[in-house]
C-alpha cells in the first residue's frame, strides 16, 4: 500500500476526542522501571485521549513505549520493578465516575478490567491459560463481572465464539489454547476482550503475527463490534496500512513521547514530523524506479531507537533525522499546533 493509496483509503470524518468528553485522558504519563544498572524511564510524558466510539492509532518502532503505555493504563506494570512515576490517565465509567487508573489501587483496577475496560495482548499464546478450556476461560470473566452462574457463563461464552466468527464454536468451547490456530486463539482473545461489553479495548498488536487474509477478517470484526458496542479502542500497531483502514486519529510515538498527533487524513497527507515521514517512506510499497526503469532501493530510517536512559538532551530522535540542527540538541520540542486538529514536536515542521 503505498502512501497515495492510505490517504485516499483515509475518507472517514473523525470525531473530536477533545471536542466531547473523552473516555480515556492521558496526560503526562511517566513510567519507571528500577533495573540492577538504576532507574530506566520508558515513558517520558505521553498526552493522548479517546472519545468514546473513536479508534486511536498508536504506532512507532520496537522500543518506542507503546507496549508500555497499554500496561501502564491497565495496571499490568511488573512490580516492584515498575511503576507510574508521574501523569495521569483519567477514564469515565459506566456511571459517569472518573477513575485516574494511575493512581487506582488494585480492587478498584480489578473491577475495572474486564467489565470497563479490556485488552487484546500481542500473543494469545502466551496470555491464554494453557490448562483450562478457553469456554471456562471467558465464562469464568463473565461469572466475575456479570454475576451469572456457570451454566448461563458457559452459554455467554459460546455466544461470544459465535460472534467472533468460530467454526464449530460448541466444539471449540471445550477446547484448550494448543488445540488452535494462531488465528483461531486470536478470536478467543477478542471474544474474552468483549465477554462483558468493556468501554474500552486497548489492542496491543493483535494482528501482527496473523497471514493477511486472516488479519483482514479481524479487523472488519474489530469495526463491527466496536459499531455494534460503541466503544473506543486503543490500536497499537506499526502497520500505517491498518491504521489507514482502521483509525480516525493517530499518535506516532518515538522514544517515550508522541510527536505527531491528528486526525490520520491530515498526518498522511502532510506528515509533519521527520519520524513519520520516514516511516511513510519505508513502506515497501513505497519502492520505485528511477528514470531508466530501475528499482531504487528501498528507504530506511538510519540507526535505531535510543534505549531508555540514553536518550540524548534535546530532541530523540535529532541523530537520525536529515533535517537536524544545532538547536535540535539543546531541548526537548514542545507539541506545536501545525492545524486545528494535528501537532509535532518538531522545531522544524514547518520545512516539511
Amino acid at each position: 500500500m503505498t502512501v497515495s493509496t492510505l490517504q485516499k483509503t483515509v475518507a472517514r470524518p473523525a470525531p473530536q476526542a477533545e471536542a466531547a468528553t473523552a473516555l480515556l485522558d492521558v496526560r503526562g504519563l511517566r513510567t519507571e522501571f528500577r533495573t540492577d544498572g538504576g532507574v530506566v524511564t520508558p515513558l517520558l510524558g505521553v498526552d493522548f485521549s479517546v472519545a468514546p466510539g473513536e479508534t486511536l492509532a498508536l504506532v512507532g518502532e520496537s522500543g518506542s513505549g507503546k507496549s508500555v503505555t497499554s500496561l501502564s493504563i491497565m495496571g499490568l506494570l511488573a512490580r516492584p520493578a515498575g511503576r507510574i512515576a508521574a501523569g495521569s490517565a483519567l477514564f469515565r465509567t459506566r456511571d459517569g465516575a472518573s477513575v485516574d487508573l494511575a493512581r487506582a489501587d488494585d480492587a478498584t483496577l480489578r473491577r475495572l478490567r474486564g467489565r470497563e475496560l479490556a485488552m487484546i495482548f500481542q500473543e494469545p499464546m502466551t496470555s491464554l491459560n494453557p490448562v483450562l478450556p478457553v469456554g471456562e476461560q471467558i465464562a469464568d470473566a463473565v461469572r466475575l463481572h456479570l454475576g451469572l452462574d456457570r451454566q448461563a457463563a458457559l452459554a455467554h461464552a459460546l455466544r461470544m465464539l459465535e460472534l467472533v466468527e468460530i467454526p464449530a464454536a460448541r466444539q471449540r468451547l471445550r477446547e484448550y489454547p494448543h488445540q488452535m490456530s494462531g488465528g483461531m486463539r486470536q478470536r478467543v482473545m477478542i471474544a474474552l476482550a468483549l465477554s462483558c461489553e468493556p468501554r474500552l479495548l486497548i489492542a496491543d498488536e493483535p494482528t501482527t503475527a496473523l497471514d493477511v487474509t486472516i488479519q483482514a477478517q479481524i479487523l472488519v470484526l474489530m469495526r463491527k463490534l466496536q459499531h455494534e458496542l460503541g466503544m473506543g479502542i486503543l490500536f497499537i500497531t506499526h502497520n500505517l496500512g491498518v491504521v489507514a483502514e482502521t483509525a480516525q486519529r493517530v499518535a506516532v510515538m518515538y522514544a517515550g513521547r508522541i510527536v505527531e498527533t491528528g486526525t490520520v487524513r491530515e498526518v498522511f497527507k502532510a506528515p509533519k514530523h521527520p519520524y513519520t515521514r520516514g516511516l511513510m517512506e519505508c513502506l515497501p510499497a513505497n519502492a520505485h524506479r528511477d528514470e531508466r526503469g530501475q528499482p531504487v532501493r528501498l528507504k530506511a530510517i538510519p540507526g535505531q531507537v535510543a534505549a531508555p536512559g540514553r536518550q540524548p538532551p534535546g530532541c530523540a530522535f535529532a541523530p537520525r533525522c536529515a533535517f537536524a540542527e544545532p538547536r535540535c540538541e539543546s531541548a526537548v520540542p514542545a507539541l506545536a499546533a501545525v492545524a486545528p486538529d494535528h501537532q509535532s514536536r518538531c522545531l522544524r515542521w514547518s520545512a516539511l
